[in-house]
């Protein structure tokens, strides 16, 4: 039996129909842009493209500075491997997603540009509910007094931009420590080297307070709670302490010889 996608010779019932149009070509050839041999002084990549008239050739064009690194990866920047933070804490409770953490609006900054990345650690946190009556970052500040945050269960739900733990780290966070983590939050935490997501079988949330002093033994794996004089035990971050102390995947990637540098 002839169905609707054999050919119209033969299924006759299609025979009073137009013939399918060609599809339209939309991706044309950049204006401006001609194909011309690979030359040495461009990278692979991008060697087969010749700036004509009217465009600036690749090669001239202004690098972009580095964005600041964040305030993990700056804590091991002195050759040694970071092993304790100190400082004080900010609290908060369970499933705080990432629209509490940079909402949807702020997105549009670029994380990559150094002074869209300041401004969106200037947002970080911004969207808690008006019943964390402590601000995270004060009025006209880029930056927070708290480098640790303590959290319940799920932190980082929601969606899965890479944007939340940025925003985290961008602010002067050091840490997240949390009793469990969104999956995809706990990655670009450290795909992107911004904060050490830590976790704990405790619920720290309930016996801190907003402003307490906390310190994070690394090597021990505890935290130590001045305020109240207590201690926690702490999950150990295991391989993934490397690759955050190293700035993210792909610093780390470099710094191992997995890739070459950006030198090279």
């Amino acid at each position: 039996m002839a169905t609707p996608l054999q050919s119209r010779a033969l299924n006759p019932s299609f025979a009073g129909l137009e013939p399918c149009r060609r599809p339209r070509r939309f991706l044309g050839r950049p204006h401006g842009l001609r194909l011309a041999p690979p030359s040495p002084g461009l990278s692979s990549c991008c060697s087969g493209l010749s700036a004509s008239a009217g465009v600036a050739p690749l090669t001239a064009r202004k690098a972009v500075a580095p964005r600041p690194a964040s305030a993990a990866a700056a804590a091991g920047a002195a050759g040694e491997p970071a092993t304790s933070f100190h400082g004080l804490c900010y609290v908060v409770r369970d499933n705080i997603d990432t629209d509490q953490i940079i909402p949807a609006e702020y997105l549009t900054l670029v994380p990559s540009n150094p002074a869209e990345y300041e401004k969106l650690g200037s947002y970080a946190l911004i969207g808690l509910p008006e019943s964390y009556e402590t601000r995270f970052i004060e009025p006209n500040e880029t930056k927070t007094k708290y480098k640790i945050v303590i959290g319940g269960e799920n932190f980082g739900c929601g969606s899965s931009r890479e944007h939340a733990p940025v925003a985290l780290g961008a602010a002067g966070v050091v840490a997240v420590v949390a009793e469990s983590y969104a999956r995809i939050f706990f990655r670009n935490s450290v795909s992107t080297g911004e904060v050490y997501p830590l976790e704990t079988d405790v619920r720290i949330c309930e016996e801190c307070r907003t402003g307490d002093t906390v310190t994070i033994e690394l090597a021990e794996s505890k935290l130590i709670n001045h305020t109240t004089g207590k201690e926690y035990e702490l999950k150990p971050i295991g391989d993934a302490g490397p690759v955050i102390e190293a700035g993210g995947i792909f610093a780390y990637a470099r710094k191992t010889g997995m890739i070459p540098s950006q030198a090279a």
